[in-house]
């Protein structure tokens, strides 16, 4: 067989291969698009629009939030006892609670996607508006606030005194870049524009 006839030949074979390499993409493409839609899922919509937009929040931070703290599980209670979508510890819910001035809610209410919502979203636009950007509020979220006031006051962490250079906890440094990522991942999804 001549060197023509053999390079004939393979070309078919290497059309139908590059068909089959398109048509896998593809279906790759849309496949990887809907597993990342399922693995980052929106619920609790009406709850989340309302009580983001009330306080100033991207909604995909909350979406975020919820994803890393609860994935999702109103009934979620974490190893150290935070309640619900948000993840709220009981001294933070009675301290939000006295802000608020909502005499009547109880710590059991956490459990109530509405109520944990509200508080979180309260909550996370609080500390958006004491540190002024994302990676700090979360961290205060996760740490707490006086962590993260000490830590920007402190130039091994901080370098101007409003973003962290550094977080020195491991668990609160990583807690930020899974909310960062996640809300990232959100937008990159969902966003429209």
């Amino acid at each position: 067989m001549t060197k023509y006839r053999r390079k004939r030949r393979a070309l078919p074979v290497v059309i139908v291969c590059v068909i089959l390499a398109a048509a896998l993409a593809v279906v790759g493409y849309f496949v990887y698009g809907r597993v990342e839609r399922y693995t980052h899922p929106i619920k609790y919509e009406e709850l989340v629009e309302k009580y983001s937009r009330q306080n100033g929040l991207d909604k995909y931070l909350v979406y975020a939030v919820i994803k890393t703290e609860s994935g999702f599980d109103p009934g979620a209670v974490s190893n150290v006892g935070a309640r619900g979508l948000m993840q709220i510890m009981e001294d933070t819910f009675d301290w939000v609670k006295f802000k608020l001035g909502d005499e009547d809610t109880r710590y059991l209410e956490m459990y109530d996607p509405d109520t944990n919502i509200r508080y979180g979203c309260w909550l996370l636009g609080y500390l958006y508006k004491e540190f002024g950007n994302v990676e700090a509020a979360m961290a205060a979220y996760h740490a707490g606030r006086g962590q993260v006031n000490e830590w920007l006051s402190d130039e091994r962490y901080s370098s101007d005194g409003v973003h962290l250079d550094y977080i020195p906890i491991s668990d609160t440094a990583h807690y930020v870049q899974k909310i960062v990522r996640a809300r990232d991942k959100y937008i990159k999804l969902y966003s429209k524009g």
